[in-house]
């Protein structure tokens, strides 16, 4: 078994973790994979790899915030993941520095038994008739290159080709339940228990919107883009496209999903945090 371990830069906390975790997992008879930045934090700077081989790794393990985790997930594709939480809130990353050693040793010996249990949450996907985006584990933002007074763009945003809504707003999100807590909520969409089998459609600061929509998980959300030169689509808020205007943008679930290893954060308690 491989165990990748992804330490969250510029912290010697996470560096400190992922060294405690690299040194258990050899001891338990697994190998270990280490990013190149991780690897030379610990000091190993000829250990490191490219980020793009944590996708043959068993497991992976990521140290830090749900921004880590969400960093690993995006170079991770079925790998299952492991996170554990250096920061705040913690709704991906549920296993605490103290508990780490002891859930990541749990899912080697899982492992080697065959009996992994991994929970999956959706990812999406945006694409053009000539383009496809990163997949997103948290949303797909759709907006001009500006926002605010006279800026934003002219739209209409139809679900399984039956339109929802139009006008003129900033931009239009389209979020998993895992992101429902993320960009849509700083938009004034509604939180998504993460057993909800759905994806929230907002609309950003429209002139004359509809509310936020859950629609199925499967859903297909076209936003039809008109009045810019040119559409900016950003997944997860890190991967930027910026594309030739009038477009119609597709967002839909993609595979595969993000798959979490390890024990489940209490969706409630890490709410709570957020006040």
């Amino acid at each position: 078994m491989e165990v990748g371990i992804v330490a969250r830069k510029g912290s010697d906390r996470a560096v400190a973790v992922a060294d405690e975790l690299r040194d258990a997992v050899v001891g338990a008879g697994a190998s270990v994979w280490l990013d190149a930045e991780t690897a030379d934090a610990l000091g190993e700077p000829d250990a490191g790899r490219a980020v793009g081989a944590l996708a043959d790794c068993d497991l992976a393990v990521a140290v830090g915030g749900d921004g880590t985790f969400l960093f690993v997930a995006r170079n991770a594709e079925d790998t299952p993941i492991v996170g554990v939480n250096l920061g705040e809130v913690g709704f991906l990353n549920a296993v605490s520095p103290e508990d780490a050693e002891e859930a990541v040793l749990s899912e080697v010996d899982a492992f080697d038994r065959g009996e992994m249990d991994v929970r999956e949450a959706p990812r999406l996907v945006a694409r053009t008739d000539c383009w496809t985006s990163v997949p997103a584990a948290n949303e797909i933002v759709i907006q001009g290159d500006r926002r605010g007074p006279g800026a934003g763009i002219d739209y209409e945003v139809r679900v399984d080709g039956s339109r929802y809504a139009s006008g003129h707003a900033d931009g239009v999100l389209v979020a998993t339940p895992t992101g429902s807590t993320a960009y849509n909520l700083s938009e004034r969409g509604p939180l998504v228990h993460p057993g909800v089998s759905g994806l929230v459609v907002n609309e950003m600061v429209a002139d004359e919107g509809m509310p936020p929509l859950v629609v199925d998980a499967d859903a297909t959300v076209t936003v039809a883009v008109e009045g810019v030169e040119e559409v900016v689509v950003a997944s997860d808020g890190r991967n930027v496209a910026t594309l030739p205007a009038p477009t119609e943008v597709t967002v839909e679930r993609t595979t595969p999903p993000m798959r979490i290893a390890g024990p489940p954060s209490d969706f409630f308690e890490a709410l709570g945090k957020l006040s």
